[in-house]
């Protein structure tokens, strides 16, 4: 059976329902609030005022809790009223393949404090599955194919890197084949985005450790709007002209300072930005899918906000060096 055409008006009581909820995104001034907090309890109110459950502000674990909560709380809030629950696969993706790479590498440890339940697959299921059997097999190709992979990398080479490329490649091969499926060309363009940036920061970091083309080639990904082949050929010239037409360019003049030793901190920042503007543009849309992925997207980005935030306090860092390391915001 045919599926359902679902056309942007589907969208509206999502859209207007998100756009209500974006009052209580965690904004530029809220994050001066937090960084400003005499206490890491005061800066903790600041999120509860935002709708985060109560936490202990002074524990690590206290922090984690709080955002796998508040993480689960918004795909099953928008999987009540999205017309298509499929969208949110793409973002629940790098969860699966987060947890795949912990149970791996704990090598039957327990591991159960570094996964995360907000996958397509409940963490517990995976890992006592894995635990239970240590083979892969109730996983779906493409996932099971990597894992397995992984698995023999990791055997045969001892090197966790190596191990984890192989499933960060079948992450973003498979995101990029959802989000063609989905049938929003907004979802497309915001996956290549990302895969541009994970590129980019390949090309620059092994041009800066002088690492041979052949290195490179292993690290980069397809499907970019910049090609891998394009990538190898001109990396010569720079990768200012290679991202030129791209919404990295200014990433990217970026990454040149940083392959002559500039910061690599504000190259990062620029290439996170950078797929955050992307996605940013659902913002001009009324009504339509890409409201709802521009919208899981600025939590996301605030999740990691949040978790550099509280990081830094609970390192005992001063404002200002929390502040270099954050990105913008969605609103």
């Amino acid at each position: 059976m045919a599926k359902k055409k679902i056309k942007d008006t589907d969208y509206l009581f999502l859209s207007a329902r998100i756009r209500s909820l974006e009052r209580n995104l965690l904004t530029k001034p809220r994050m001066e609030r937090m960084l400003q907090a005499e206490s890491a309890a005061e800066c903790a109110q600041v999120l509860t005022e935002l709708g985060y459950p109560p936490f202990d502000a002074d524990s690590e674990a206290g922090l984690n809790q709080a955002l796998a909560q508040v993480r689960a709380d918004l795909f099953a809030d928008l999987a009540r009223f999205m017309p298509d629950p499929a969208l949110l696969d793409v973002f629940k993706l790098k969860y699966d393949y987060h947890n795949i790479k912990t149970l791996i590498k704990g090598q039957g440890a327990d591991v159960d404090g570094l996964l995360v339940d907000a996958g397509r697959i409940r963490a517990a299921d995976m890992a006592a599955k894995y635990q239970q059997t240590g083979k892969w097999d109730f996983l779906h190709a493409p996932l099971k194919d990597a894992a397995e992979e992984s698995v023999r990398v990791l055997a045969e080479t001892g090197d966790p890197q190596r191990s984890d490329f192989v499933l960060d490649k079948a992450y973003f091969a498979e995101m990029l084949d959802l989000a063609k499926s989905s049938g929003s060309a907004f979802l497309v363009d915001y996956v290549r985005t990302q895969i541009d940036a994970a590129n980019l920061r390949s090309a620059v970091r092994t041009t800066r450790m002088r690492r041979a083309a052949a290195f490179l080639q292993q690290v980069l990904f397809e499907g970019g709007s910049v090609s891998v082949e394009r990538i190898l050929a001109d990396i010569g010239g720079g990768v200012a002209a290679l991202y030129r037409a791209t919404p990295l360019r200014e990433a990217a003049v970026l990454g040149e300072e940083a392959v002559a030793g500039g910061s690599l901190t504000a190259f990062e920042k620029a290439c996170d930005n950078a797929v955050l503007a992307k996605v940013g543009e659902a913002r001009s849309v009324p009504f339509g899918p890409e409201v709802a992925i521009g919208y899981v997207a600025a939590r996301e980005n605030e999740f990691t906000a949040v978790r550099i935030i509280m990081a830094g306090r609970l390192a005992g860092l001063d404002g200002d060096t929390i502040r270099e390391r954050l990105r913008d915001c969605y609103v």
